[in-house]
């Protein structure tokens, strides 16, 4: 009966009928428009934006929590000034380009867009050649310099210089996992190539990957895994690849592949670390004290904002917790408040 009566309140007008959805506080209306729809009664309480219905019109807000401003009747979350935000994280720089002008500099492999890492492997050296059968994975790490504390590193794309030998019969499959702030690998993802529009390795004169803005993240450290596909029989495949390589011999050469190069594209933000964290400290503080002054603080509104903005530059994961961890070295309590 409750339905029902809310269904005659609000889905009945202009001539049409529908049915009140309470879930969704919505009219789903039987002729497939939305005609049928009456404005419907704001909601009140402490952990909504709508502190108090109009005496007006009970459809609108007279009133809104802290942290939130009334706008023609709806309380939408309170704008923040996203310059101030810039004194914690440069989000701007002179190197955020355009997305064509972004695209047009990583294919010429622009030099402004280099970023200094360090190649670590203990299983593959660069401008060696080397079996790839030895190992079903191996692990190629490219670490930023993580000693400069003052920057967060952003991933554009990435460029492998291979050399195979003519007719080889090994095809390399590459797999890229990004840590954004170090940590176990938990704490970062797997890049999914030609997935959900993601895009594909560009195999020209190199190997390409063009992440361009819409797919650029944080990275600290990139780890490529090279698991290899044998071209050759079955019965070719028991030879495990153990051993010195043999370049003299014909028909072992066409298995080996050299890596000569490795360079990561992107840019740097200016990172204060120090007020990001007193930052942090200061709504903790208020949140331990037991006040409530910090969910309408403008440090809580600019972290929320910081917040987003960094979770957007993201795949499903909570970079800003990771950042939290891992730059600020906060502990778990202190994170989950």
């Amino acid at each position: 009966w409750l339905n029902r009566v809310q269904s005659f309140l609000y889905c009945n007008e202009n001539g049409f009928w529908g049915t009140f959805l309470e879930s969704q506080r919505t009219c789903v209306c039987h002729t497939g428009a939305t005609l049928c729809q009456r404005p419907i009664p704001c909601v009140i309480g402490g952990n909504n934006s709508c502190a108090m219905c109009s005496l007006a019109n009970i459809s609108q807000c007279g009133s809104c929590n802290k942290g939130y401003k009334l706008y023609r009747g709806r309380c939408e979350p309170q704008n923040v000034d996203s310059e101030r935000s810039e004194q914690f994280i440069s989000f701007e720089t002179d190197l955020d380009f355009q997305d064509l002008e972004l695209k047009y500099l990583l294919q010429k492999m622009d030099s402004r867009l280099h970023i200094h890492t360090t190649f670590i492997s203990n299983e593959v050296r660069l401008e060696t050649f080397f079996d790839p059968r030895w190992r079903k994975r191996m692990s190629l790490t490219l670490k930023s310099n993580k000693n400069r504390m003052d920057y967060l590193h952003m991933i554009v794309g990435l460029s492998m210089k291979i050399c195979q030998m003519r007719n080889s019969s090994v095809d390399p499959m590459f797999f890229v996992y990004v840590n954004p702030f170090s940590g176990s690998h938990s704490e970062g993802w797997s890049m999914p190539f030609g997935e959900h529009g993601y895009p594909r390795w560009e195999k020209c004169f190199n190997w390409t990957l063009l992440l361009g803005n819409r797919w650029k993240t944080f990275f600290e450290t990139v780890h490529i895994y090279l698991r290899s596909r044998a071209k050759v029989p079955t019965v070719l495949r028991n030879d495990t690849g153990q051993g010195p390589v043999d370049l003299s011999d014909p028909n072992k050469r066409q298995i080996y592949i050299k890596i000569s190069d490795i360079q990561v594209f992107g840019y740097s933000l200016r990172f204060n670390a120090d007020l990001l964290r007193s930052a942090v400290q200061q709504v903790n503080q208020s949140y331990t004290q037991g006040t409530q002054f910090y969910s309408s603080s403008s440090i809580m509104l600019l972290l929320l904002d910081i917040r987003e903005r960094i979770n957007r530059l993201a795949p499903p994961l909570d970079l800003f917790s990771c950042m939290l961890k891992h730059r600020l070295k906060l502990n778990n309590s202190e994170m989950i408040r």
